[in-house]
């Protein structure tokens, strides 16, 4: 049995799958960042999550943030591009001011608090402690990749 394929077809089927994620780098005037423990593995994050078909970056942050956390937010820009070459997600990141709200947990959140840069540098995972510092900075937009564990030297 032969099996024809249209190009657009061919194209498809070799066309890596990415999904697109959104976070917040949410900065308070004292210089703490908005942090939460994942429910879903325990780890300290920065808020954030898979950005809607039909929805802009910057309101995807503002709503994963407030999904999240409990914390409006006033997006500021993007600092940095980061790429799970493992899971195919590339997460946009983005400095935020807190505007309002209260610190609350969610069903994606055990625990919302606010940490020192030292503190984000002790308690996460290299690949989401360095979007912290690349907020941070002011070098960005910064563009990394890993592969969910380890920083991958730029090619």
């Amino acid at each position: 049995m032969l099996l024809y394929m249209s190009n657009s077809a061919a194209e498809a089927q070799s066309t890596p799958l990415h999904s697109v994620s959104v976070a917040g780098v949410v900065v308070r005037e004292d210089g703490k960042l908005l942090t939460i423990r994942r429910a879903d593995n325990g780890a300290w994050e920065l808020p954030g999550g898979v950005l809607e078909l039909d929805e802009a970056p910057e309101a995807g942050v503002r709503r994963e943030v407030w999904e999240e956390t409990g914390i409006h937010v006033e997006v500021d820009e993007l600092t940095g591009v980061y790429k799970n070459t493992t899971r195919g997600i590339v997460a946009l990141v983005f400095r935020c001011k807190p505007t309002g709200g209260e610190e609350r947990t969610s069903r994606e959140s055990t625990a919302v608090t606010w940490l020192t840069p030292d503190e984000v540098a002790e308690s996460m995972a290299e690949v989401y402690a360095v979007r912290f510092l690349d907020a941070l900075d002011g070098a960005g937009p910064h563009v990394r990749s890993h592969d969910g564990k380890r920083l991958t030297p730029a090619r």
